[in-house]
């Protein structure tokens, strides 16, 4: 009796045990089949060559973005906003364009001489001394109180910057939940992840979770921003006060603050190369839709970059920073590349019809 007992226990053993062995192989193949989806949103592929069916947009629909950019009231930033917004003007109604309404998120406290030609929206800045110097923490400190206080139609909002020029018109590339942002190949968690873990705890995960990305350019659904956005101030200011952080990050503090901040929130970015060019490293404007020129633009006559020694022929904004630069700049010399011409025949474009423009 008690061998009969043994043994139906037994097979009641291995009748159980295979029965779970099922469930767990089900459950892994599935969970492998649901992360194999979910990863190909932004890891196991360049998003730019291939694109999920579940996140590609209806054909036919047009989905508004509000363009949205951060100011001052300095001469510096005044001339590169007006450049900026007559091209969003002449690219917005293009075909192709998903492009809404625009705001300069001008966060000096007070009006200034532009409000009548850009549509815009007077924040307050940090209080005195919080920036410690680095402008750029007024950013997101703008954006929250745009985001609290101002009337936005779209759903969708593109961060932009002054220096930012439309080559092309622009589509909305976020998809849902997904936004969209340009990875910069300085932007490098995992190289940092000493510094990273005092902002991203291990329990939200690798440190790979966080986009090499900033702010800007970002298309990004509203309602995600309203959220990230607190927590984009809030980082920035812990890093700029830990001087590990601040001597590490330096320029680029703010941008690790955003991505920081979207990965706390669980917010991964589908990664667009052909958002953005940025002479004089890119080379031609091609099919990418922002120019930026942050960088400076120095060459000799012969057409070759002298990057780090001023060139016979030059164009850098920072040339400019106490007014705007002159209409009807020199082009470069030949053998420039393509993107650098463009970006100097759009800038004199910009100021040819930009009235009363030596009063930037």
């Amino acid at each position: 009796m008690a061998r009969k007992t043994l043994s139906c226990t037994s097979l009641f053993f291995l009748v159980l045990l295979g029965v779970g062995s099922f469930f767990a192989t089900y459950n892994l193949i599935t969970m492998m089949v649901h992360n194999k989806r979910v990863n190909s949103g932004r890891v196991s592929f360049d998003p730019i060559v291939e694109m999920p069916d579940n996140m590609k947009k209806p054909e036919g629909a047009k989905v508004l973005f509000h363009v949205a950019l951060t100011a001052t009231d300095a001469p510096y930033s005044k001339w590169q906003c007006r450049i900026m917004y007559f091209w969003y003007k002449k690219q917005k109604d293009m075909a192709g364009s998903e492009m809404g309404k625009f705001t300069r998120i001008l966060h000096s406290g007070q009006p200034d001489n532009l409000m009548d030609e850009i549509p815009t929206f007077v924040v307050d800045p940090l209080p005195s001394g919080l920036d410690r110097g680095y402008i750029v923490l007024n950013r997101p400190w703008a954006f929250v109180q745009w985001l609290e206080r101002a009337t936005i139609e779209e759903d969708y909002i593109l961060m932009a910057e002054p220096d930012h020029i439309f080559v092309n018109p622009l589509p909305n590339l976020a998809r849902g939940e997904f936004p969209a942002g340009f990875p910069f190949f300085y932007i490098k968690p995992a190289e940092n992840e000493n510094i990273i873990r005092k902002y991203y705890p291990q329990e939200h995960g690798p440190v790979t979770n966080i986009d090499p990305i900033g702010n800007s350019p970002v298309i990004i659904r509203k309602d995600l921003l309203e959220k990230i956005a607190p927590t984009w101030m809030n980082v920035s200011l812990r890093m700029k006060d830990d001087p590990e952080t601040d001597k590490t990050f330096g320029w680029v503090l703010e941008m690790y603050a955003y991505a920081v901040a979207s990965a706390l929130h669980g917010v991964q970015h589908i990664l667009r190369k052909d958002f953005m060019l940025q002479p004089p490293w890119d080379l031609e404007t091609g099919k990418r839709f922002i120019i930026h020129y942050t960088y400076g633009c120095d060459y000799n006559m012969k057409g070759e970059l002298t990057y780090g020694k001023i060139g016979e022929w030059r164009f850098d904004k920072r040339s400019h920073l106490q007014g705007p630069p002159p209409r009807n700049i020199p082009l470069p010399p030949p053998g420039v590349p393509e993107s650098v011409v463009t970006l100097v025949k759009m800038v004199n474009e910009a100021t040819a019809n930009i009235p009363d423009w030596d009063t930037s």
